[in-house]
């Protein structure tokens, strides 16, 4: 097993690598947010060569190819010995319609609506207990998609003091060890953290999407863990994306409609470009390059990535001990500041 850098997990008794497997894309075809079809098997090889190169934690939700994600995910881990089992992160909130599973989930933290998801996740992960249960979304009860227009939804709302109540509770009945907040601003993470302390934090961040700083420091200042996702922007920071890749991205497959992916692609395909020469020089990868950029913010314990290949993890597991220089850190800011690229500070 490769040796991979651990850190405290916020307050919480885990110990966590720096890098998690996110299992977002294993959850294969057939739902909204789909990454287009996925072989299980390569999913299941792929959760065994992350554990094997010292991952020590997976990060699932179970809206993920609408149960099926935690399904894979379960299989995988009961198949490795129990010392080497990582540690099963999940989310609830997001719920869907299994009769159009096409449609977009809507966003309920509801307490019986809860409930009834811990114990499917549960089920699906084959455990007695989860270790990170995560508040997905703020609760709207609206579909995702409407909610973010920021339009206003009659329908019922949970309030954030409600739900992040119940989500104590399920600490308190043994049903999941540590309770996290994912996409939730900082005066949102101050209410929940009045009521019970917030384990943890998982905000969007990446070299394109920054702005959740501010939460990053939040967590730092209440020793809460944070773990971010997307940290490779849905693998256009891997170096390996072209404007004839994303032309030729399945039908199904959601980064097609994104603006990352489209009116947004020359600039950040000219930042990935002004990696190139520091991954050279560390005789690494531009992911490898883009997931320590992410590691060295303050507030950052771990960052999520997805593989949906065994060889995929091998081109970026390098960042959990790459250590960028000043040198390098200055040569990514004025990237930043010439191309125009993503949002957000741009050094922290």
């Amino acid at each position: 097993m490769s040796k991979v850098p651990t850190a405290a997990f916020g307050s919480t008794d885990l110990r966590i690598s720096r890098i998690g497997f996110g299992a977002w894309a294993i959850g294969g075809a057939g739902w909204r947010y789909s990454w287009g079809s996925q072989d299980d098997a390569d999913s299941i090889a792929t959760i065994h060569r992350a554990v094997e190169s010292g991952i020590n934690w997976i990060d699932t939700a179970a809206v993920y190819g609408l149960g099926h994600s935690e399904e894979v995910v379960g299989k995988a881990v009961a198949g490795l010995p129990e010392a080497d089992r990582p540690y099963l992160f999940t989310k609830a909130g997001l719920v869907w319609d299994e009769r159009d599973r096409a449609a977009a989930p809507r966003r309920i933290m509801a307490a019986d609506s809860v409930r009834r998801e811990v114990e499917d996740s549960l089920r699906r992960l084959r455990v007695e207990r989860i270790d990170l249960y995560q508040v997905h979304w703020p609760d709207t009860g609206a579909s995702l998609e409407f909610s973010e227009t920021g339009e206003v939804s009659d329908a019922v709302v949970t309030p954030l003091a409600e739900y992040w109540q119940t989500m104590a509770d399920l600490v308190r009945a043994g049903k999941v060890r540590a309770i996290g907040l994912s996409n939730h601003d900082v005066p949102q993470l101050e209410i929940a953290e009045a009521i019970a302390h917030v384990d943890a934090i998982q905000p969007q961040f990446s070299l394109l999407k920054r702005n959740s700083a501010g939460e990053l420091a939040w967590a730092a200042a209440h020793h809460t863990g944070g773990i971010v996702y997307q940290p490779l922007h849905s693998g256009l920071l891997t170096g390996a994306f072209s404007a004839e890749r994303v032309a030729g991205l399945p039908h199904d497959d959601w980064r097609r409609e994104f603006p990352e992916f489209t009116t947004e692609l020359d600039r950040n395909l000219a930042l990935v470009d002004a990696l190139r020469p520091i991954a050279a020089a560390h005789r690494t990868t531009v992911a490898a390059v883009a997931l320590a950029w992410t590691l060295s913010w303050t507030g950052v314990t771990g960052a999520i990535v997805g593989a949906r290949r065994p060889e995929q993890i091998d081109g970026w597991i390098d960042a959990a001990t790459l250590e960028l220089t000043a040198a390098d850190l200055a040569l990514i800011e004025t990237a930043l500041r010439t191309t125009g690229a993503g949002e957000g500070p741009v050094r922290g």
